[in-house]
């Protein structure tokens, strides 16, 4: 099925910006991202920022942009059975060099492999550093909290 998702999350003020594929089904049914009750990204980001795990959208809006950083996917636009991003095909991708130019964005955070290599296929980000971290996903269960908490850490 076909589907265009929601836009980024940013200020003018932005430095970090954070990455991922695709919205999954739950989080395109709330209309904002990493909406998966099992999805560790809003409880790792608010403990890597020394601040309570936001609730609603307005929460996660607020802390994404109170430490300057910025939210958004890789795709704009694509075909996607489920929340498999191995079935992502028909990529129309985000204007990332958009917001690199309009913020003072220095760093790209791509959250799993997926998001990173589609990041790199579509999206050339001259002078920018982009990052492959550890997928927050349910499904990289490998990766407990302890470990994702290591490895994004240094970029907080």
């Amino acid at each position: 099925m076909a589907y265009e998702r929601f836009g980024p999350v940013w200020t003018p003020h932005s430095h970090t910006l954070i990455v991922g594929t695709w919205p999954s089904p739950e989080s395109r049914k709330q209309n904002f991202y990493y909406g998966h009750p099992r999805n560790r990204f809003w409880p790792l980001l608010a403990g890597l920022l020394e601040e309570q795990v936001p609730r609603t959208t307005q929460e996660k809006t607020a802390l994404v942009c109170s430490h300057d950083l910025a939210l958004w996917d890789t795709v704009q636009q694509c075909t996607i059975t489920g929340a498999q991003d191995a079935t992502i095909r028909d990529v129309i991708p985000t204007d990332l060099a958009w917001l690199c130019s309009t913020a003072p964005i220095r760093r790209v955070l791509c959250n799993g492999a997926a998001a990173y290599a589609l990041c790199r296929k579509y999206h050339a980000l001259p002078g920018i550093e982009v990052v492959k971290l550890p997928s927050t996903s349910p499904a990289n269960a490998a990766w407990t909290m302890e470990k994702l908490r290591a490895a994004w850490k240094p970029y907080f």
